[in-house]
């Protein structure tokens, strides 16, 4: 079996290594050394900082919308995870879909002015597979209307655009750190924003609104990274840029044997980014086989693709009826959704396996 994704691990002696001061210590939560560790060297790495950890990317999103007090209409993409949209209304707010564009996958800055109101507050776009939204488009737009611009970039840690972080565009931005992603801490994400009075309110929403055992001035929430999760951090984020090299192989193999394949439309290679490889999606639009039954022929031979993203979040059975959620508003996104196919990736990916997985596709 050939699993969609198989998460990086350090060496386990390294881990060890670093959790050995948690066992000595028995502090286990609650922003420990390790905590401060991993926040520290990411401001690092991303060249931000205001950031903070969290539980998770979802917890991590949520806390940004809340941080920015917004209550009204969100312009964004169905082309997403769940959690994307889920964040918008659990925070009280209406998801406004805009279609994707058909090359890049990501939110079509064009589809804004359209979708434009007098009640929309904020916009939440998508880095989807790695690849950047068109950031200065989103930038202008965002400029001229006065509206914070939240990015969900789970999907592009190690992403850099022109030398600078896909953490630096925008208001804010969130990334995930589950483990199916290039970097991980087992569970985690991270809240990313401009000025030290937001990173305040971040670090109230995750942590109760405590700032002392006897002074609680903010309601809060628990969304707090623990220290083992903050230690796998650590040891992962000293590997990324070699993990990333290794998806980069497995990448370029792909490419190899799959590029002007008819039918096939392969991720896009974009100017000026250095990617990170997250996933290697494929949409069969006009190939011999359907997504469908590709997605069939692989499971026979014990390859587990995924059908990433489907279905679309504006067409969830949790939103059905409501105003706005229908897929057929967003016909790019829904077009994509129902042809599109992520290939297994990760670092560890043998290249004969890549092999016999465009051997099948091929056959």
């Amino acid at each position: 079996m050939i699993n969609v994704t198989r998460s990086s691990m350090p060496p386990f002696e390294e881990y060890c290594d670093e959790i050995r001061e948690i066992w000595d210590s028995r502090w286990l939560t609650n922003m420990g050394k390790k905590h401060q560790a991993l926040e520290q060297a990411l401001r690092d790495y991303l060249g931000c900082a205001y950031l903070a950890l969290c539980t998770n990317g979802h917890l991590a999103l949520e806390n940004l919308l809340e941080a920015f007090g917004l209550k009204g209409e969100v312009l964004t993409t169905p082309f997403t995870f769940a959690s994307t949209t889920h964040a918008i209304v659990r925070c009280g707010c209406r998801p406004v879909f805009c279609d994707v564009d058909p090359v890049s996958f990501t939110l079509d800055p064009g589809e804004l002015e359209r979708r434009l109101t007098k009640d929309t507050v904020a916009i939440v776009p998508v880095h989807v597979y790695g690849n950047l939204c068109d950031v200065e488009a989103i930038a202008d737009f965002s400029k001229r209307h006065g509206l914070p611009v939240i990015y969900d970039a789970a999907h592009a840690f190690g992403v850099f655009k022109d030398g600078v972080s896909s953490a630096a565009f925008g208001d804010a931005a969130m990334f995930s750190f589950h483990a199916t992603k290039v970097f991980h801490s087992v569970e985690g994400g991270l809240a990313v924003c401009r000025d030290a009075a937001t990173l305040q309110t971040l670090n109230d929403l995750k942590n109760f609104g405590i700032h002392s055992p006897e002074e609680v001035p903010f309601v809060g929430g628990n969304a707090k990274m623990n220290e083992f999760c903050a230690a796998m951090g650590l040891c992962n984020l000293r590997h990324l840029e070699g993990e990333i090299e290794k998806r980069r192989r497995v990448t370029e193999r792909y490419r190899e044997r799959l590029e002007g394949v008819p039918g096939l439309q392969l991720n896009p290679v974009q100017e000026g980014v250095k990617s990170n490889y997250a996933y290697f999606p494929v949409v069969f639009d006009g190939f011999r086989l359907d997504r469908d039954q590709v997605f069939a022929r692989l499971a026979e031979n014990g390859i587990c693709a995924r059908k990433y993203f489907y279905p679309l979040t504006n067409s969830f059975a949790c939103y059905r009826g409501r105003p706005g959620f229908d897929p057929a508003d967003t016909p790019v996104a829904a077009h994509l959704a129902d042809r599109v196919l992520t290939l297994p990736l990760y670092a560890d990916l043998d290249l004969a396996d890549a092999d016999r997985i465009c051997d099948i596709l091929l056959r």
